[in-house]
C-alpha cells in the first residue's frame, strides 16, 4: 500500500525540516512556504493531510483554511495548525473554521508523530467505510 501524504506548509524553512524529518520515513512529504502554494497543491495532489502555519505573510493559516473547506476537493482534507499561537481565541477560531487538531510550537517528536497518526488513523478508516459501503 502506498505511504499516506502530508503536505507541509510554513514560511519558515527550520519548521519545514524539522516537521519533514520527524514524518519522512512513515509519509509521502509534499512542501509549500506560502498559503497560495497550500490551496494549489492541495488541489492537485489531495495530500491525506495538510500541516498548516498560522502565521505566515500574504494570506495567513486562516484564510488558507477557509478556502480549502470552501473548495469542493479540498474541503474534506484534515487541516491540523502548527502554531506558536497558544491564545484560546486563536485556537477556537481555527477549530470553527474546520481544523482537526493543532500541534503547537515548540513541539515535540513524539507529539507531532501521535497527532499527525491519529488524523491518518481516521482519514483510512473513513475511506474504508466508503470502500465497503460502495
Amino acid at each position: 500500500m502506498d505511504k499516506n501524504s502530508i503536505l507541509i506548509v510554513d514560511d519558515e524553512a527550520m519548521n519545514i525540516t524539522a516537521l519533514t524529518q520527524i514524518l519522512k520515513n512513515d509519509y509521502k512529504i509534499y512542501v509549500e512556504k506560502d498559503g497560495f502554494g497550500c490551496i494549489e497543491t492541495a488541489v492537485e495532489l489531495k495530500p491525506d493531510l495538510i500541516l498548516l502555519d498560522i502565521l505566515m505573510p500574504a494570506m495567513d493559516g486562516f484564510e488558507v483554511i477557509k478556502e480549502l473547506k470552501r473548495t469542493e476537493v479540498t474541503k474534506n482534507i484534515p487541516v491540523v495548525f502548527v502554531t506558536g499561537l497558544s491564545n484560546a481565541n486563536d485556537e477556537e477560531r481555527g477549530f470553527l473554521l474546520g481544523a482537526s487538531d493543532y500541534i503547537f510550537k515548540p513541539f515535540s517528536s513524539a507529539m507531532v508523530k501521535l497527532r499527525v497518526a491519529n488524523q491518518i488513523k481516521i482519514v483510512n478508516l473513513e475511506r474504508e467505510v466508503k470502500r465497503l459501503k460502495g
